[in-house]
């Protein structure tokens, strides 16, 4: 069952909840380490599907534009549409509690998508897969945030977020398994991690007392949290560059993989390979490093919480140009490689600030509003509108057509680096404003 919080004048002794220490301690490593573990689970059930998009696509006969459907709107409406009541439910209740029962439930919607027989089955796992997740990211970063603090909480994010990318490292393992035994049983595996990681969270992980040992403020109605984040101009501008970088990161996701199978010709082990050593390899590397750095940086001046990231976006278009234009293996190898170290440098950093211009009771509200912008400008328009864009320019570029929509979606990146660029300067009025 799930316990409320309740505000009290000693809130290191409120029952059922755990103060940590707010830097860097066994205890709150181990915490980190579940957190990071169920992040990694949260983006590697719904990235399998871009893995194995083209043996889903042989064996169910559906278009790029119906792909485009079932990977965005499909999976997007639920995820987005539920993360903002479930963030407010998790300002007030036990945030330990509701990602574990959400991690059990992906987790089986995970194995589910195994037993699909057409497009529209596939739709509904898709979407009620969408449903558990929404529980993922929101109640993590803010309990993430609640036991780091400020000083230690931009590269403890990054590590949380580079779940996402240690995700993309197990991408060699599934494309041997759905080369050798099918994508179906790839679904049926991939299911199992998340309920042992929903016991462990459950078992040995306190839920964190908020605020780090603040007092907390009273829980305030939603509009009036919402009102509170969008009078803060980093915060909006953050959100903006969030849902740009959304359009560019899950075009990617999603159709990266195929990019591979249809221009270069690489099997189902081929493209598991390269996009998890170069991709996640590179882009593990970019996460510690933008959260390092962001750390170092923003102690001199806060405004590189932001410059930081912004700097990262605007060079994630090149690298990706050099990837999609390539003719030769090699070089599109290194563009990859370069792509998955600058977008994955803004996710932690971008995250703290968000978290960092929230008041203590609104940490959650904060994530689950920009992840709503993020993903549904993201989720859309990114699978969307390149798989659209695949059919109608295949009668003029045959399979390259998938080079020229991706570096359109890749474009967005650089708005979404001038909008976080932009929003620096405003960073240390609204973090005093939310810590005042």
């Amino acid at each position: 069952m799930m316990h409320t919080s309740h505000p009290s004048s000693h809130p290191e002794v409120e029952a059922g909840h755990h103060c940590y220490s707010g830097a860097w301690t066994p205890r709150s490593i181990w915490a980190l380490t579940i957190l990071t573990g169920i992040y990694t689970m949260n983006y590697l059930d719904r990235q399998i599907l871009a893995l194995v998009l083209p043996l889903i696509q042989h064996d169910l006969i559906l278009s790029d534009t119906a792909l485009g459907w079932i990977t965005g709107p499909a999976f997007v409406l639920c995820y987005s549409l539920l993360g903002v009541p479930i963030a407010r439910l998790a300002d007030r209740a036990n945030r330990c509690n509701i990602l574990a029962i959400g991690l059990a439930f992906w987790s089986f919607m995970t194995v589910m998508t195994g037993t699909v027989k057409t497009g529209f089955q596939l739709a509904a796992t898709r979407f009620l897969m969408g449903a558990g997740e929404a529980t993922g990211v929101a109640p993590s970063t803010s309990i993430n945030s609640d036991i780091f603090n400020k000083e230690h909480r931009a590269l403890a994010m990054s590590i949380l977020t580079s779940g996402s990318l240690i995700a993309a490292l197990m991408f060699p393992l599934i494309g041997r398994i759905s080369q050798i035994y099918g994508w179906r049983q790839t679904f049926f595996i991939a299911g199992i991690p998340g309920i042992v990681l929903a016991a462990l969270l459950v078992l040995t992980v306190k839920e964190p007392q908020r605020g780090a040992g603040l007092a907390r403020p009273d829980q305030e109605p939603f509009g009036i949290a919402l009102g509170f984040l969008l009078t803060s101009r980093a915060y909006v501008l953050c959100v903006a560059g969030g849902a740009m970088m959304g359009v560019s990161l899950y075009a990617a996701q999603v159709w990266n993989p195929t990019f591979l199978y249809r221009v270069h010709q690489m099997n189902a082990t081929q493209v598991g390979a390269a996009i998890g050593f170069l991709r996640g390899a590179m882009g593990l590397v970019g996460a510690l490093l933008g959260g390092y750095l962001t750390n170092r940086l923003g102690r001199r001046n806060e405004c590189w919480r932001l410059w930081l990231p912004g700097l990262a976006c605007l060079l994630v278009f090149p690298s990706e140009v050099l990837f999609f234009l390539s003719r030769s293996i090699p070089s599109a190898m290194i563009g990859l490689a370069l792509a998955g170290v600058f977008s994955s440098m803004h996710i932690g950093p971008v995250y703290a600030v968000c978290q960092g211009v929230a008041r203590v009771s609104q940490r959650a509200t904060a994530a689950a509003f920009f992840l709503l912008c993020a993903n549904l400008c993201g989720q859309i328009v990114g699978p969307l509108g390149v798989g659209y864009l695949n059919d109608r320019w295949r009668v003029h570029y045959g399979e390259g057509a998938i080079r020229y929509s991706l570096i359109l979606g890749a474009f967005f990146a650089v708005m979404g680096g001038v909008f976080m660029v932009l929003g620096a300067d405003s960073l240390p009025k609204d973090s005093a404003r939310a810590e005042s």
